[in-house]
């Protein structure tokens, strides 16, 4: 767990954005870069600073747009509880204005993101590395992290907004947006310069944080991956050649770890899988927004730890009141219940001791570790809990009350309990014996099973099924006992759903899923629970908030939110 980008950044408070006329500077002295700079720490504390604000921007709001707006995930109104004034049904059923939150906080942390890597760049770029005794190539190498972190913010920007101002310094303002191609174009730009001068991870390097050749490779690939839903041109050929070649690692050295819960585990910066990780420890810059949101109030004796939260996410139900499932009633969605029987992902999370965990989900009876009930305080107050892969008022039921059996209950994002929904455990929790190992998992940004992936996925297009369905069966084996996977996937039952179904089951959770629906055209077309499609184009992307247009007169709004 030895990290060091997170230990020598203070975080990303140096630079703030009140409006997104201009990327403002606030300068907390008058010192130059000549003279501020004393030593190779300051360069790698100014270097990492922006590294920080792309670990903040993975989570919460951009997150929350991936997965609440998608079928996996959904944050139901639990009686009194997370209604929020409609916040998340406008989300879940594609209902949001410029005005919401969520986006203008994306837009905003979009263009701080490529600020403070401006502003860092800016810096370094006056310096003369050989008087601390570092090299010129030292200097590209960092220059060059700057150019892929700044195309990684524009990458994730393009995908939530389409085209953006393009700054390329500090003193530009009120910019119009450029064109989704001229973006576009402008990422692909950054992050062919930044290939040519970053080194390549070498075998057995742990991961740190810092952007390698291989991230910015991948970075590549996924811009050619998703060009279709960008710039409406598909690059599935382009991206074929880059993951094939990340595969092979003329990138890095890299290999699909053995482990099914390798590239999460607390010691997951060690995992050969891990292209680009954002390093996490307990107090020290730790990746821990979502437990939370997560999971219920009594959930940390579960855990037999001492943390609150705040009962709200949970996947999407795979059956309905009655207990039968939803496989008729739509292709999408149903997250737990895609999981083959026999995976080792689909039992119970249980801490083992040691940093030794197994399973990744919350369901069924709630029990502390020494087999106690856990009680509820709301619907199920004083009795014991049990997570169920379903939403209805199940406490509503009976003689004398509104439903007099479960076939009456509806389910809809209105309709939750406090035990309402499977939880999710991605990133292991320990007990408090261990509990300076807790949020030493790192968080995972780009791993080799999503080349896989995305060089499956472009067989797939391309016409290569059988080589598309090996790719996905290389990942899927090391979840099952003796590597026997049950329901491998094959040239017969390869589809367009059964793709999606892949992707969901692999990267559940890790905020990518309404990306991989837009590129299948799926977002806008497709049913999943509580959710009836609008087949409205325009809503693959999101408004520019009214809060920047607001303050750049100059910015035009995305087309069907006029």
């Amino acid at each position: 767990m030895k990290k060091y980008i997170i230990f020598i950044c203070a975080g990303f408070g140096l630079l703030t954005m009140n409006s997104c006329t201009k990327l403002d500077q606030e300068f907390y002295s008058s010192v130059t870069p000549e003279t501020f700079f004393k030593s190779e720490k300051d360069i790698k504390a100014a270097l990492f600073r922006p590294f920080t604000h792309a670990k903040w921007y993975l989570g919460e709001d951009r997150w929350r747009l991936q997965e609440y707006t998608a079928d996996n995930f959904a944050i139901t109104t639990k009686g009194r509880h997370w209604y929020n004034g409609g916040e998340n049904e406008r989300f879940h059923y594609h209902r949001w204005t410029a005005d919401d939150g969520w986006i203008w906080g994306s837009w905003r942390g979009t263009l701080m993101g490529v600020a403070l890597a401006l502003d860092t760049k800016s810096d370094l770029e006056k310096l003369d590395y050989t008087q601390f005794a570092l090299t010129d190539e030292l200097k590209a190498s960092h220059l060059a992290q700057l150019d892929a972190l700044i195309g990684f913010f524009y990458l994730r920007g393009l995908d939530y907004f389409g085209g953006m101002p393009v700054f390329e310094s500090l003193d530009q303002e009120s910019l119009p947006r450029n064109t989704d191609v001229e973006l576009f174009n402008h990422i692909e730009k950054l992050l062919k310069a930044a290939l040519e001068n970053i080194p390549a991870k070498a075998a057995g390097d742990p991961e740190e944080g810092a952007i390698t050749k291989g991230a910015v490779a991948a970075m590549l690939a996924q811009l050619y991956f998703n060009a279709e839903s960008y710039i409406n041109k598909p690059m599935y050929n382009e991206a074929k050649v880059l993951a094939q070649d990340i595969i092979n690692n003329k990138y890095g050295t890299y290999s699909l770890d053995s482990k099914w819960n390798g590239p999460h585990s607390f010691t997951n910066n060690k995992s050969p899988e891990i292209i680009w990780s954002m390093p996490s420890e307990f107090k020290k810059l730790e990746y821990n927004w979502f437990y939370a949101d997560f999971y219920h109030y009594n959930t940390r004796q579960y855990f037999d730890q001492d943390m609150g939260a705040n009962n709200g996410a949970h996947l999407t139900p795979s059956r309905k009141p009655d207990g039968t499932k939803y496989d008729s009633d739509f292709k999408l969605g149903s997250p737990y219940e895609k999981f083959s029987a026999g995976d080792f992902r689909k039992k119970p999370y249980k801490y083992l001791g040691s940093g030794n965990y197994e399973g990744m989900f919350i369901i069924g009876p709630h029990l502390t570790p020494d087999g106690k009930p856990i009680v509820g305080g709301e619907e199920y107050k004083d009795k014991p809990l049990d997570f169920v892969d379903q939403v209805g008022r199940f406490s509503e039921v009976g003689a004398g009350k509104k439903y007099a059996n479960v076939s009456q209950l509806p389910s809809k994002m209105s309709e939750g309990e406090e035990n309402t929904g499977v939880r999710l455990v991605k990133s292991p929790i320990p007990n408090l014996n261990d509990n300076s190992m807790r949020w030493g998992g790192d968080l995972p940004i780009i791993r080799l099973a999503e080349v896989y992936y995305i060089l499956a996925e472009s067989n797939f297009r391309t016409g290569n099924l059988s080589e598309a369905a090996n790719l996905i069966n290389q990942v899927r084996k090391r979840n099952f006992a003796d590597e026997k996977d049950p329901n491998p996937v094959t040239t017969a039952n390869l589809n367009k759903y059964r793709l999606l179904d892949e992707w969901s089951i692999e990267f559940l959770g890790e905020g990518r899923r309404r990306t991989d629906l837009v590129r299948w055209k799926a977002f806008t077309s497709e049913r999943w629970w509580d959710h009836n499609p609008s087949n409205a184009a325009h809503l693959n992307r999101f408004p520019v908030p009214n809060e920047a247009i607001a303050g750049n007169n100059n910015l035009k709004q995305n087309p069907g939110y006029e």
